[in-house]
């Protein structure tokens, strides 16, 4: 059961890395570091765009309109956090 509990962790550590490559990359590019232009940047963010959309979607029909302030990556990134506490504070449980 350890063993399983490793691998959520693992599978939380990837989706938090993912949603922060997201952040960062959507900052890169809407301060023109980056331009949607280039192939490789473009096909970055259309892959990443289509992992975190699905999640983002979901979160943000409990968010309020704040105009241009999205904080459905926040949101994203406090509930991973929460459960890997959820988690590891639990541990034994499961042993």
């Amino acid at each position: 059961m350890l063993s399983l509990i490793q691998i959520l962790l693992l599978i939380l550590s990837v989706a938090q890395f993912i949603i922060i490559a997201h952040i960062i990359l959507s900052w890169l590019i809407n301060f023109q570091v980056l331009s949607l232009r280039s192939p490789i940047v473009a096909s970055i963010w259309d892959g990443l765009n289509r992992l975190v959309e699905p999640i983002y979607m979901r979160i943000r029909q409990f968010l309020p309109d704040l105009g241009g302030i999205d904080l459905a990556p926040l949101v994203a990134l406090i509930a991973i956090y929460a459960i890997r506490i959820i988690l590891i504070n639990n541990i034994g449980v499961f042993v």
